[in-house]
């Protein structure tokens, strides 16, 4: 465990879909800095832009962190901001008491005609702070007809002491004075989030990139309210392999979505982590708890990082093998949710051989298996035999198998080997035809993991049937 003091942090999505990778990476990095520390880590839910929620979404986020495997400290009280209005409408209040904020009433036509006018004057477009020094007192205000602005500083600079990207300095001149409170009676996201993180206690803010911009208006929040402010960590953005950023137009790009095609949370974690995050090392497979364990915010990169969905699929893989070895039972509880309502052992067996990037494509390949094959007959016939050599050792494999008690690996792969001696043939006139007679394709497991899956009698009737098609091959 790290000896730093420990880091207090949360995740606070906004309510507006699914789970995002992009967000569960942000929720993985906090996660991590905390439990790296002995911290703690919280949820909130950032649901005061009523334009922008999806009923529900909020409890598919929760789920979603729940099936990774974050654990939550505030489990039972989890903040929701929109129960939260009449603290930050208090708290708004007393900036404007206190000449941090004002009230600005200005209408949508003023607004738009003063922004054209700078734009005419080749000036950038700002709030033209008309309302600024007047004074106006929210409580005599009639119900949406006003605004909080945060009188932001018209001059100097401030700097981002970045845990991720270092000393960023921003000019403030350029800032517009931030609106804190909308019309509509619910506070904006810059007033919200510094309040809960001040009375949540939190000591560092870790957040994408994106988010580095609002941080200067931010600490100017901090100073008007008189509040020590958190650290603050901006890692990179998550770019598509074009390097543009990641879309639906990609793929999967929900938690929701990755668990729906098969993917294991394992593979998830382990993958995303390494999403902006360097270990420092050659190694690339991490539990979550070896994550806990080797997480550090100084290896977190300000390069973007490239979402390769083939990476993710050989984890993917990697952790469905290893599950099957390790889980057995477990993993027959996953592959139920992929049609497969009964699997042996001889096809998890299969599946643990490898070859699959998602459950649902191993599921679907015991399904296929099932089924009896249907193939063109040329394909029994290896490319450096012949239909004669084809014949002899179908049919000496007929004989061989149909002969077996005990239907097991080393007696099937003895079998198959004797027939390649005994006829002075190659495995390419033996195996071969036998894979594509229990298979029906040209790529598959071994024939001996072919027979095991499908026993001894549907094997028998499969090669068969080949070797009736074989004769049927005209020269």
């Amino acid at each position: 465990m790290n000896t730093q003091e420990p880091i207090i942090t949360r995740f606070a999505p906004s309510p507006t879909g699914e789970l995002h990778i992009g967000s569960a990476r942000t929720a993985l990095f906090a996660y991590l800095a905390a439990k790296n520390t002995g911290g703690k880590f919280y949820l909130r839910i950032e649901d005061t832009d009523r334009t922008r929620y999806v009923e529900g979404s909020e409890f598919r986020v929760i789920e979603s962190l729940d099936w990774l495997g974050f654990a939550i400290e505030n489990r039972d009280n989890i903040v929701f901001q929109s129960k939260r209005l009449p603290i930050y409408k208090k708290h708004a209040f007393d900036l404007v008491k206190a000449g941090k904020a004002y009230v600005c009433t200005c209408t949508k036509e003023h607004l738009t005609e003063a922004r054209a006018t700078q734009e005419a004057a080749g000036k950038l477009p700002r709030y033209d702070g008309h309302c600024r020094e007047l004074g106006l007192d929210p409580e005599k205000q009639e119900e949406g007809t006003f605004v909080i602005r945060l009188k932001m500083p018209e001059n100097g600079k401030v700097v981002v002491n970045d845990l991720v990207r270092g000393d960023v300095e921003f000019d403030l001149s350029l800032f517009d004075d931030q609106i804190l409170f909308k019309s509509d009676g619910y506070p904006t996201y810059h007033l919200c989030s510094i309040i809960d993180d001040h009375e949540m206690e939190i000591t560092y803010v870790l957040r994408a990139e994106e988010w580095l911009s609002s941080t200067p208006k931010h600490l100017v929040l901090y100073e008007a309210f008189g509040w020590k402010p958190p650290k603050f960590g901006h890692f990179s953005m998550i770019l598509a392999t074009d390097h543009s950023k990641l879309s639906k137009r990609h793929g999967a790009v929900s938690i929701e979505e990755f668990r729906r095609l098969g993917y294991l949370k394992e593979a998830i974690i382990n993958f995303t982590a390494l999403l902006g995050w360097n270990p420092k090392t050659e190694r690339e497979l991490f539990t979550l708890d070896e994550l806990v364990e080797e997480f550090k915010i100084v290896n977190l990169n300000k390069a973007p990082a490239i979402f390769d969905i083939n990476k993710l699929n050989s984890f993917n893989e990697h952790y469905i093998v290893e599950k099957v070895k390790e889980a057995p039972a477990e993993m027959v509880e996953l592959l139920k949710e992929y049609s497969l309502d009964t699997i042996s052992d001889t096809e998890l067996d299969l599946i643990g051989r490898g070859g699959h990037t998602t459950l649902k494509e191993a599921a679907d390949y015991i399904l296929k298996l099932r089924k009896t094959p249907e193939y063109d007959s040329s394909i029994l016939v290896f490319k450096k035999s012949d239909k004669d050599k084809t014949l002899t050792g179908l049919t000496a494999s007929l004989d061989k198998l149909s002969k077996i008690d005990k239907w097991e690996t080393d007696t099937l792969q003895e079998a198959l080997s004797s027939v390649v001696a005994d006829n002075a043939l190659t495995n390419g006139d033996v195996f071969w035809p036998v894979r594509v007679a229990l298979s029906g394709a040209e790529k598959s497991p071994s024939p001996v993991e072919l027979l095991l899956a499908l026993g001894k009698n549907e094997s028998i009737k499969r090669i068969e049937t080949a070797l009736e098609k074989v004769k049927q091959i005209a020269i």
